[in-house]
């Protein structure tokens, strides 16, 4: 079958994206599918959310100067069904240096090409830098859909309509005509608040289509995981975050058929 990849960002800090991508991509792999998760953002909290140790030269920087490939970066992760290319701090330069490179923009989709080709994957999810910045667009460029994580804030609602921008001009540029946006999902919940309840309720108003409908609570089991390199399916399987991601990875492979 052919491998779906899925880029999951926005510019704005603290809104569940990392959180997202590493409990996505975990439960896409309980689920038998196999997935492979590639941290490009430089902090590497999803590298090191899976506990895996980050070291030098085992990001994607150099393969994106042209100076390796990518499938020799690919480790496996203590989940069956999941596997990752990890990120460190070296990834950074690579926000200047792609700007003096031709076709800046599709470096990273020629650098997927081999791993896509070697039909190990179902689905590939991209977790980018809190910023749309050369990373997070080479990320767009590669994608087939983007998944944008939304805290329940008003706040959050702002940046909304400036990604989507980008998108659009991806495609308008012939860059990645094929960009959609793949869902919504709606972060940090907090049930005891008619402002989440609210801010739920306008999005799906406005993208009824969009919006997926596992909304992830907040809770503070899903804050600690990352700072014990667990999922939150291995930290704390009966937390509603657990069941939240669960269900959310059941709504993915339904929506993209990737079963």
């Amino acid at each position: 079958m052919a491998t779906t990849i899925f880029t999951i960002a926005n510019q704005k800090g603290g809104v569940g994206k990392t959180t997202t991508a590493v409990n996505l991509a975990a439960g896409l792999a309980q689920r038998k599918i196999h997935t492979l998760l590639i941290d490009l953002d430089p902090q590497a909290n999803a590298t090191s959310s899976l506990g895996i140790e980050k070291k030098e030269g085992r990001s994607l920087y150099s393969a994106l100067r042209g100076e390796g490939e990518a499938l020799p970066l690919v480790v496996p992760t203590a989940h069956e069904h999941l596997a990752l290319i990890p990120s460190e701090e070296d990834l950074a330069a690579a926000e200047i240096e792609l700007s003096q490179m031709e076709n800046y923009l599709m470096k990273l989709r020629g650098v997927l090409e081999p791993v896509v080709a070697s039909g190990g994957f179902r689905a590939i999810i991209i977790d980018c830098p809190p910023a749309l910045g050369l990373l997070s667009m080479n990320s767009l460029a590669a994608a087939d859909y983007l998944l944008i994580t939304l805290q329940c804030e008003y706040m959050a609602l702002e940046g909304l309509g400036q990604i989507l921008r980008n998108v659009e001009r991806l495609k308008s540029a012939g860059i990645n005509p094929g960009l959609e946006l793949g869902g919504i999902v709606m972060t940090m919940f907090d049930i005891r608040t008619s402002l989440s309840r609210q801010v739920v309720d306008e999005v799906r108003t406005h993208m009824p289509d969009k919006i997926f409908t596992s909304v992830i609570p907040r809770t503070i089991r899903l804050s600690e995981a990352p700072g014990f390199g667990k999922t939150i399916f291995a930290y704390d399987p009966l937390n509603p975050g657990s069941t939240a991601y669960g269900n959310l990875a059941a709504e993915v492979i339904a929506r993209f058929g990737l079963c």
